[in-house]
């Protein structure tokens, strides 16, 4: 969700998801004001998930208007991502029915919905947000993209678009750098690290910022699509050769195996794992 900075709208935005009658369970929840995004993690069977991420759809177009600032995190969206995760093969054709399921209903509330990932192709995030909401508005304007479910003649005015997929994990992680780094030298070595650099880790999607509302630190924020091939520790390790590390977040819930070979005397805040999140929720 493109929001993270209004406690009471990011309170409201999870109710919604877990609405009398809805059976998901809300297993995590990540706020950062800079990014201004918060992102929900959802459990629920077959069946379940598609409903719940309507209700939240409704929820963004009554709360957020992406025609007022939405910080530093690329978005195309209110609802900007709803990726329905299979966490082993066993359970992947019941996303990839979730997630056309939800699209048809995320839809229906009048936000053009694009698929990406294996169901469209291997079409990804990435594409579609090159160039943010403006340019999707120029695309769609165009002829150039349609939208899978929904309104296909335009964006909605204050909610943008919603990007729907079926995935495996994918785990989202900051790494802060120790001062005097400053954000151009993170987003330097966000360059150098992420795939297609110099340096390039498969899979790995990274950019540099400067976080205001932490007093100027250095973040290179990270989306790792493959935590088995790419465990943490690597990007650590890689990042620490361009500068040194202070610390590092984890957005949302993260596989245990991703954090194999992980350094011991490094904190990672808001450190879960899916495991975990699952045990407690029953």
């Amino acid at each position: 969700m493109s929001e993270g900075r209004d406690g009471d709208v990011v309170a409201a935005l999870g109710a919604a998801f877990t609405a009398p009658g809805s059976d998901v369970a809300l297993l995590d929840v990540h706020a950062d004001p800079d990014h201004h995004r918060a992102v929900f993690t959802l459990a629920g069977a077959p069946g379940t998930l598609a409903p719940a991420l309507a209700a939240g759809a409704a929820a963004a177009i009554e709360h957020i208007d992406l025609n007022a600032d939405r910080g530093l995190h690329p978005h195309v969206g209110a609802l900007d991502v709803a990726p329905l995760v299979h966490l082993d093969t066993v359970r992947l054709g019941a996303a990839c029915a979730e997630a056309l399921v939800a699209g048809e209903l995320i839809g229906a509330l009048g936000l053009p919905v694009f698929i990406y990932g294996a169901l469209a192709g291997g079409r990804t995030r990435a594409n579609l947000r090159r160039g943010g909401r403006a340019e999707l508005a120029r695309r769609v304007a165009a002829g150039e993209l349609v939208a899978d479910f929904g309104p296909r003649g335009g964006l909605h005015p204050s909610a943008g678009a919603v990007l729907v997929g079926a995935r495996p994990p994918l785990v989202a992680f900051n790494v802060e750098l120790a001062p005097p780094a400053t954000g151009a030298d993170a987003a330097r070595i966000a360059a150098l690290v992420r795939q297609g650099g110099t340096e390039g880790l498969a899979g790995l999607r990274a950019i540099g910022l400067e976080l205001a509302a932490r007093g100027g630190v250095a973040q290179v924020s990270c989306n790792v699509e493959d935590h088995v091939a790419l465990p943490l520790a690597r990007i650590v390790e890689a990042i620490g050769r361009h500068a040194e590390v202070a610390e590092c977040e984890l957005v949302g819930l993260a596989p245990a195996a991703a954090f194999d070979g992980f350094p011991g005397d490094l904190a990672v805040r808001n450190r879960r794992t899916v495991e975990d999140a699952l045990e407690v929720a029953g």
